[in-house]
């Protein structure tokens, strides 16, 4: 069947609820998915329960932010138990440093002269499916930038800037593990644009313990991907693919690319998938 095992909801910054993401998942014959927001399970519950509801398999995600060095990693965390309680208080931590980066990039950019009002920032709330962060839709509505690209390179905020303060990946994915998950890295060819994807950069995830590799991404290009599948092979490693779908916020289409499950190595994701 055809999987999709990186979506994002309006829990974080994607633009469609539980019951659209069900019925976008319908639309284009997704059998097997995820929901994995950043640092935050809020809709999984809900989607799980229409996932049953209407016979799609389905499996538990987040997407849990980390730093290493100078490179902002995202650790897919998959099946983990429901009642994970000190898995969750992390993502809590993450969360609260999330939403604490949203008033750092406000000061910033005071301090390099924007005429923001940061009383304003903090009164400010928007439309959870228009997509994004508070930030960002704060910065859109009062004209200082257009959008997501806008907003990354013309105002140049920076990850290494406000994410520096996100756990250790080893720690991740020592956290995922005990909450009786599996630890994938997301979109490889993003994460190691500067450094290269290759087998010296991923060393290090590999001597944390991670179960695989997000090798089928819009933002692995085919070497990469060829790379990321022979690399995965050698370690007996998992393999996934994610649109990393936000519902129209940014061009990131749902169920791309079209892989299906036979393409894919899924391991001991196959015991956690839930029918």
């Amino acid at each position: 069947m055809r999987a999709d095992l990186h979506i994002h909801t309006t829990a974080s910054d994607g633009c469609w609820g539980p019951e659209r993401v069900v019925a976008e998942v319908q639309a284009r014959s997704i059998g097997l998915f995820a929901v994995t927001d950043h640092d935050v399970i809020g809709n999984v519950a809900p989607v799980e329960a229409l996932a049953r509801k209407v016979g799609l398999a389905f499996l538990r995600g987040v997407e849990v932010s980390s730093w290493l060095g100078e490179h902002y990693f995202h650790i897919l965390a998959y099946g983990f138990e429901a009642d994970a309680h000190s898995f969750f208080a992390l993502l809590r931590e993450n969360r609260a440093k999330m939403m604490e980066s949203n008033r750092e990039v406000i000061h910033k950019l005071i301090a390099r002269g924007y005429p923001i009002d940061p009383e304003d920032f903090e009164a400010y709330g928007y439309d959870r499916t228009r997509g994004g962060w508070k930030a960002l839709n704060f910065l859109i509505d009062r004209g200082f930038c257009t959008g997501v690209k806008d907003y990354f390179e013309n105002l140049k905020i920076g990850p290494s800037e406000i994410f520096r303060t996100f756990p250790h990946p080893a720690e991740v994915i020592a956290a995922i593990k005990e909450a009786g998950g599996v630890p994938v890295l997301a979109h490889p060819g993003a994460t190691l644009k500067d450094a290269g994807v290759t087998a010296e950069t991923l060393q290090p995830l590999l001597d944390f313990d991670i179960a695989g590799l997000e090798c089928y991404h819009r933002h692995n290009d085919e070497a990469t991907t060829r790379f990321c599948l022979d690399w995965c092979a050698r370690h007996d490693l998992i393999v996934t693919v994610g649109s990393d779908c936000h519902g129209g916020l940014v061009d990131r289409e749902l169920g791309f690319p079209p892989i299906d499950t036979a393409d894919l190595r899924l391991g001991e994701l196959e015991e956690r998938i839930i029918h």
